[in-house]
């Protein structure tokens, strides 16, 4: 059964361009380093909840779209070797220094799947 790393955050809507250029050079490196798969998807309909939500969970403001990210792999051995493959990329260099969105306010983990339809 697949392993799964999964990411909420909130990206300003002024930054939204550079996001999506750091998440297609991100998905290509991971890929190449062996996930089975890199999914980003911009929040639509994310309704701001009374207890719970999105974007509450990260803090959203008015001017932000919550992300809802995850990377697959086999398992989490590979998931543990591709990370530190990644982290120690030169490509990726440049946005780590200079992120396009807030870091403290990112929601990460990594997960077992335990079913998969």
């Amino acid at each position: 059964m697949a392993y799964v790393d999964g990411f909420v955050l909130a990206v300003p809507k002024a930054k939204i361009a550079a996001y999506k250029e750091m998440a297609k050079l991100g998905g290509q490196i991971w890929m190449e380093f062996g996930a089975l798969s890199y999914v980003e998807c911009l929040g639509d309909d994310t309704p701001y909840g009374e207890v719970t939500s999105f974007p509450r969970a990260v803090q959203a403001t008015d001017d932000e779209v919550v992300v809802f990210s995850w990377i697959t792999y086999s398992d989490k051995a590979s998931r543990d070797a591709v990370m530190a493959k990644v982290m120690a990329d030169e490509r990726m260099k440049p946005y780590m220094d200079n992120m396009p969105f807030d870091g403290k306010r990112m929601i990460f983990g990594g997960f077992e799947a335990f079913l998969e339809l």
